[in-house]
């Protein structure tokens, strides 16, 4: 089975899911209560309340606004983007990749230091994007001892 507890990943589909998740790995062996988690969120500068902590917990809330998303991320210390549904999550790693084809084939020149938000980029995404610059170096490198690069200077 799982011995040390990190082979098998119980199926996170539902909101409830990926909370139970959370509480179990972010509190093992607590039983945390919704004020409890109200007041952490509270603590680090969202907004929460423990009725509604608890009406996800019991599976009665499933599709609550972002800033309940993001007051979750805060509680838990993970990525609010966590607890969007699947389809959200994909609709939003395609986003990214288009952004970054658009970007490689130069309809997009440049990008504002500002263009990332403090939540940053899902890992995911993250992960994709710097595999794709480390091919694209690899590529111009390639380039360069073969022949004299198209492209001007900036």
């Amino acid at each position: 089975m799982d011995g040390n507890g990190a082979s098998r990943t119980p199926e996170l589909k539902t909101l409830q899911q990926k909370v139970e998740y959370m509480v179990e790995k972010t509190f093992p062996g607590e039983k945390v209560s919704g004020r409890a988690f109200a007041e952490l969120v509270r603590q680090r500068g969202g907004s929460l309340s423990h009725s509604y902590f608890s009406n996800i917990l019991a599976g009665k809330v499933t599709h609550p606004s972002e800033d309940i998303l993001k007051a979750l991320g805060l509680g838990f210390g993970v990525d609010w983007r966590f607890f969007k549904e699947e389809s959200e999550v994909v609709d939003d790693v395609v986003a990214g990749l288009q952004f970054l084809a658009r970007r490689r084939t130069g309809e997009i020149s440049g990008v504002a230091e500002r263009g990332l938000d403090e939540d940053g980029m899902p890992p995911e995404l993250l992960q994709f994007a710097l595999a794709l610059l480390e091919e694209t170096k690899e590529k111009q490198a390639g380039e360069r001892h073969g022949k004299e690069p198209a492209r001007g200077g900036q």
